[in-house]
């Protein structure tokens, strides 16, 4: 080998008077070799095979030279030509053989087969490289264009003689019906221009740039080996071919590859049709040479490993060839089907004339908005039983009158597993109304608005579903058909129509049916227009993803010509989010951050999922504000009850307050007695430095390096997360800070029996500070469990041992459990137990309230008579008669759902699978928490925060609709702290979707 790389580094330097360093690459046939110059230039120099004809070389470097004068911003390599210009060599290998040597710049990037994510914009963006390339290459001539040889797609015929070699009759039968499709497609292929095409876009020939949070964008389209002349369709089934593999949403693949294509090289609709089965044609010829290879070779793994993607997909298809090429031509702006755009024409032109469904004109009808944003239904996004199904909209209903749902308008009622596209309640769903809904009372007559055909009568009776349906089929004059549905009817229908049957405009064919037999809904017409039924015959969908919008809107078009109303009466319009940024950016201070670099807009919440305006779910598992659950009905329940009544403050006397108390100190410790009740987790603070100010007659506070205990002045010269940052205020001189007690990272690691003392020695040269400056020690102020500092868990005796040096210096010692108290640990109800100590106060902060604004500070008699200097402390909002209602509704719903214990027993799952993702990845430097509060802490492969991949995975994981947040002083901590509500599923989500994300990672 090193005799091999001297010979064609001297080769470079003679021929090319370039002074490299040469690594050999992989090759099927030929040597490749990168050539790194002492300038640092990269190279491939290309070594072909002995036997190589010179024409193989030259139709790929006059190619390449084409695109490159056609089509200059292409990312297509740079034929480097010799000192004397030559761009092909003939030179002596080391063994004295002739070979046919040429050389190309290096372009940046890594293949496609290695690249992840491949998201959609990517995929996009190879589509317009490759139309791109076709539309250069399309009046390039050579006479070798028209090659025989198996990887000419317009050849693949050859596959029928070779269907023996598949043994299992199952897989055979496969090859068999593709090529069966393609035999009659053939004709019409061989009709299609034929031009130069790369014919082999596979994904080791598309390079890629762009790492961690950097966007991946095509760096080059390589290798044209296989060259030849064929339709332009053929080169994007190849690639299509390719793209689609181990993909987990190959249509949604497919549609941005396509409409990248056509946006650099408009395709016509005919073209479009073919791609289907070319792309399933392409990986028949794969899998069937690959299987005579192994036929050839035995001992050769290799081969028949890289038969099994094309065989996932092919045995796993469940693709409708037809619903595709309707979903193609969509994403391409062309009509779904060929008469598509003459029936919207004839609908628009007869808008006006159609008999009125109802009977009657229903222009002046009220719309009532179902929508995500403007709607509580249902109370359950994941369930909703059938009482509440037959009461949907009735704050719309007057006595009987009509009233409108919207078309378009993303909704919640769709809460079924039925309408969810994964295995998750997270996962993608289908939310977006595809028809017009007309609301009145059950048995109301409807009437055809033009004349139709019966296609379907039917009953379905599942839950939720259509109840009564019928499907029209009707036809314009010139022939074109089209379709029209009507949803929740009574099915007395069934005795009376049958499919062929002729239905006259205006006659009476129907009745809406009552939630008996309307599928369980509010008495209405569910009432839709479809340009075609192909794919869709055995479940015609009412319901759409909104990311399939470009689709679902060009097959079901908005009916309301039907209904004799415009368009915008009754197409409901989602608020933009980016509106809303811009208003947001416009009125809001600079330093109000959005989190994740695409942010989300959520409008309603469950538990612990949250809803984007388009219904899209979001498992949350970041935010421990809802300690209970967003949107618990209890609190619903008792937050409008109080509001009913009164909402007072403590300057009168209520039982609520005292209510309130006495279930705070019921989980105290003994010796904590008095409460005060603020607003918020900031407010409480400020109020411990001055409970502990007035009771020590000092005023020098300890407390840990990056902790957060407010945004007020006093709680942010206590929060170094605050005060150190970059045009911060700084550290006062009568702050002391001490190393947070991290034993993974800290001055101290778990390997030492001491830590937790040594940790805690570092208080005294703090206290010694203070008393030198003068200041004394006030007290002592910790996050129990140091959570901005990175989900921290101390070793266990460092409290104790801190709070005795704090009481022996003269201090009071106070455990901010915002963020851990209540529950969340599972093992604990306050952090302090885990740590075996009792502070003199405690400050519990948002959670308590469930998202309401209320703060509790609870400290001793001693300290509360210290404060009580005969200044009157008053709070407007603190213990409003809302609020203690509230807290204290809190407090017995963390019993009465045990979520203490569903913290303990989801907490150690999500432990589990965290540890295993610590041995599986050496990115992942340390798992800790307990409960709900865990940290995994993400490291680059010196040990040091890997700031950059943590910010890739927290965005990523938003991505695939999971909210976590990051912690530490690098942010380097992916902070998982959700709702005590989470359930097993959705820790097995977490943990599958991490593990995921990891490995692109690799």
């Amino acid at each position: 080998m090193e005799n091999r790389l001297q010979h064609w580094q001297t080769v470079l330097k003679e021929k090319w008077g370039i002074f490299a360093n040469l690594t050999q690459l992989d090759g099927e046939y030929d040597l490749n070799f990168l050539a790194k110059a002492h300038d640092g230039k990269g190279y491939v120099l290309k070594v072909m095979r002995a036997e190589c004809e010179s024409w193989l070389v030259d139709i790929q470097v006059k190619a390449f030279e084409h695109i490159t004068a056609r089509q200059p911003h292409l990312p297509c390599p740079v034929i480097i030509r010799t000192s004397n210009k030559d761009a092909l060599l003939t030179v002596d290998d080391e063994n004295g053989v002739q070979r046919l040597v040429w050389l190309l710049g290096q372009l940046p990037g890594r293949c496609y087969a290695y690249t992840a994510p491949k998201s959609d914009a990517l995929i996009h963006e190879i589509g317009q490289v490759l139309g791109g390339t076709a539309l250069a290459l399309a009046d390039f001539q050579h006479d070798r264009l028209d090659r025989e040889f198996k990887w000419d797609l317009m050849r693949a015929d050859w596959i029928r003689d070779n269907t023996d070699c598949i043994a299992d009759p199952v897989r055979r039968q496969i090859i068999e019906d593709i090529h069966a499709q393609f035999a009659n497609l053939k004709p019409e292929l061989a009709a299609l221009p034929k031009q130069a095409i790369h014919n082999d876009a596979n994904d080791y020939n598309i390079l890629v740039t762009g790492v961690l949070g950097a966007p991946r964008r095509v760096s080059g389209l390589i290798d044209l080996g296989d060259i030849c002349a064929a339709p332009r369709i053929c080169d994007l089934a190849i690639a299509a071919a390719y793209i689609v593999l181990d993909h987990a949403n190959p249509e949604a693949a497919l549609s941005a590859l396509v409409a990248g294509y056509h946006d650099a090289n408009p395709l016509v609709a005919a073209e479009i049709d073919m791609l289907w089965p070319l792309l399933r044609t392409r990986l028949a010829v794969s899998v069937v040479n690959s299987t005579l290879m192994a036929i050839e070779n035995p001992d050769d793994p290799y081969v028949t490993i890289s038969q099994a993607p094309a065989w996932r997909f092919l045995e796993g298809d469940r693709v409708h060839g037809g619903l595709l090429s309707a979903r193609l031509r969509a994403a391409c702006g062309l009509p779904v089907v060929e008469r598509a755009d003459r029936v919207r024409a004839w609908l628009e032109q007869e808008r006006g004339n159609f008999a009125p469904l109802m009977g009657s004109d229903i222009s002046d009808a009220p719309l009532g908005s179902l929508s995500v944003e403007e709607s509580t239904w249902p109370q359950n996004p994941f369930h909703m039983p059938l009482e509440e199904a037959a009461k949907v909209g009735e704050e719309f209903e007057d006595q009987g009158s009509i009233w409108l749902g919207y078309y378009h308008e993303p909704r919640l009622i769709y809460a079924e597993p039925a309408f969810r596209k994964g295995p998750w309640k997270a996962s993608d769903r289908r939310t977006v109304h595809l028809a017009v809904d007309v609301f009145t009372t059950a048995g109301t007559p409807m009437y055809a608005p033009l004349r139709g055909e019966v296609f379907i009568a039917e009953y379905r009776a599942g839950h939720l579903d259509y109840g009564g349906v019928i499907i029209l089929r009707h036809q314009t004059p010139e022939g074109d058909p089209f379709f029209t549905l009507y949803g929740h009817l009574d099915p007395e229908f069934l005795e009376r129509l049958e499919v062929g049957q002729v239905i006259d405009k205006g006659e009476e064919f129907c009745r809406l049916g009552d939630p008996s037999m309307n599928g369980g809904w509010s008495p209405h017409v569910h009432f839709q227009l479809a340009l075609t039924t192909e794919g869709i015959e055995a479940d015609w969908p009412g319901v759409g993803d909104p990311d399939e919008m470009y689709l679902w809107r060009a097959i079901c078009p908005n009916p309301a010509a039907l209904l004799n109303l415009p368009d915008e009466k009754v197409r409901f319009f989602p608020t933009e989010k980016s509106r809303i940024r811009e208003g947001r950016e416009a009125h809001f201070g600079g330093n109000l951050s959005l989190t994740y670099d695409d942010p989300v807009m959520l409008v309603r919440g469950w538990k612990h999922h949250l809803f984007d305006e388009w219904g899209r779910p979001y498992l949350d598992a970041y935010n421990n504000v809802p300690h209970v659950g967003h949107a618990h009905p209890r609190i619903q329940k008792v937050a409008a009850d109080q509001l009913r009544r009164i909402n007072s403050n403590t300057r009168y006397l209520h039982p609520a307050q005292t209510a309130f108390a006495d279930k705070v100190l019921a989980k105290m410790p003994d010796h904590l007695q008095v409460c005060y009740f603020v607003n918020s987790g900031s407010e409480a603070n400020e109020l411990a430095l001055r409970l502990a100010r007035a009771h020590t007659g000092a005023k020098g506070m300890i407390t840990p390096d990056h902790g957060y205990h407010g945004n007020t002045t006093g709680a942010v010269d206590i929060s170094a997360y605050k005060f150190n940052k970059p045009g911060g205020v700084g550290q006062s001189d009568w702050v002391e800070l001490v190393e947070i007690a991290d034993d993974y990272r800290g001055s101290f690691g778990r390997d030492d029996p001491h830590r937790a003392q040594k940790f805690a020695d570092l208080v005294d040269p703090a206290i010694a500070a203070l008393n030198r400056k003068g200041h004394g020690v006030a007290g002592f102020i910790a996050e129990t469990f140091p959570s901005v500092g990175g989900q921290i868990i101390p070793p266990k005796g460092y409290l104790a041992a801190v709070y005795q040096k704090v009481r022996a210096a003269g201090g009071i010692c106070i455990a901010d459990e915002v963020q851990t108290g209540l529950g969340r640990l599972g093992t604990h109800y306050f952090g302090f137990e885990g740590q075996e100590v009792s502070p003199d106060i405690v400050v519990l902060g948002k959670p308590i309230g469930n998202g309401h604004p209320l703060g509790v500070l609870v400290t001793t008699k001693e300290v509360a008579q210290s404060f009580d200097n005969g200044i009157e402390f008053f709070s407007t909002f603190g213990g409003s008669t809302l609020s203690c209602r509230i807290g204290g509704e809190v407090l017995d719903i963390v019993d009465d759902e045990a979520l203490q214990e569903n913290a303990r027993v989801v907490g150690e799952q999500l432990m589990t699978g965290l540890k295993s993702l610590e041995v599986k990845y050496d990115c992942v430097g340390d798992v800790r928490g307990m409960g709900l509060f865990l940290g995994l802490e993400l490291i680059k492969p010196d040990g040091a925060e890997a700031t950059e991949i943590c910010a890739y995975v927290k965005n990523r994981m938003r991505d695939h609709r999971i909210l976590i947040g990051s912690e530490g002083p690098k942010d380097n901590i992916l902070k998982i702290r959700p709702p005590l509500t989470i359930e097993a599923e959705d820790a097995e989500m977490i943990i599958t979707t991490l593990d995921q994300i990891l490995g692109e990672l690799v």
